[in-house]
């Protein structure tokens, strides 16, 4: 059983690892000329043309309750978190929207509290959150001589954060009903329908998409088939065999991740303080991940 736990935990590092360098390719694709909501579109119809391939023939769910679910679930993970993130790096720091970002665990732990009243998270979940979070000022704030405050583009960072937790919620509801994989194509068909409506007022470019080079297109189809197609999958049956709490720690190592990306990719460098920070962020997961709850 325990190498069964480790194997998740595993997919959950894998996972983590893959969103931390989806910074990088979306900012290379926003430098390219594709807004927010077209970079979400162009992903998610790719990845839902690809997981039909391996998704259950079922077309709804159960009942209307599960079915309103699942749309939720498309909204908070889909289309609300990446419209509310993306716009918030056009309009606040970087480092504002990864230090916010890293929140989601807190507010994942907290929303378990509200939702599921007998679920009890223990000790050592709230030292590793702690410990971890710290780690996670030091590798954001690194060389930063000034924070700036924008309270519209950090309050859409909350946003986004607090939308992540609630989409974990419901999977977490899901999960015990519905195969991983018909969840994960049902929030792709939801998050693209609420999508459409932000076209109204930024319509997309099809044609600039069509007339990119291999740049564009390399980094849109690793953010449509690694890091929807492929991570969304695990990352629900990760929520399913490891539990909400334990999982969202695991979003901590993501600025880890982009900053090893961003100095591989676009040549910036990595101080002994964010070498700190990494050390004291990895510790922290390590210590959320020993406890015996989930």
């Amino acid at each position: 059983m325990e190498l069964k736990q480790g194997f998740y935990h595993f997919m959950a590092i894998l996972t983590v690892t893959i969103w931390g360098a989806t910074f990088v390719s979306t900012k290379i694709l926003i430098n390219n000329g594709l807004s927010p909501n077209e970079i979400f579109f162009y992903r998610f119809v790719i990845a839902y043309a690809g997981i039909w391939i391996i998704s259950p023939r079922k077309l709804m769910a159960d009942n209307w309750k599960d079915e309103l679910m699942m749309a939720c679930a498309g909204l908070f993970g889909g289309s609300l978190y990446f419209l509310t993130e993306n716009t918030a790096l056009g309009i606040t720091q970087a480092s504002n929207v990864a230090f916010l970002l890293c929140g989601t665990p807190i507010l994942t732990t907290v929303l378990i509290k509200l939702f599921f009243r007998g679920e009890k998270i223990g000790r050592m979940i709230y030292i590793g959150s702690l410990i971890a979070l710290a780690g996670v000022a030091l590798v954001v704030f690194d060389g930063a001589t000034t924070l700036q405050i924008s309270p519209l583009g950090d309050l859409l960072t909350l946003a986004a954060a607090l939308s992540w937790g609630f989409y974990n919620i419901f999977i977490r509801k899901l999960e015990s009903k519905y195969d991983t994989v018909f969840i994960s194509r049902k929030v792709f068909f939801y998050g693209l329908v609420t999508i459409v409506p932000t076209f109204l007022y930024n319509p997309p470019h099809v044609q600039l998409l069509f007339s990119s080079g291999a740049t564009v297109w390399f980094n849109l189809l690793f953010l449509a088939i690694m890091a929807s197609l492929v991570c969304f999958v695990l990352w629900n049956l990760v929520l399913k065999h490891i539990g909400v709490v334990k999982s969202s720690n695991y979003l901590y190592l993501n600025p880890v991740i982009t900053c090893i990306t961003s100095a591989i990719v676009l040549g910036e460098k990595i101080t002994p303080v964010a070498v700190t920070g990494a050390l004291c962020i990895m510790a922290g997961v390590w210590l959320a991940s020993q406890s015996g709850r989930k």
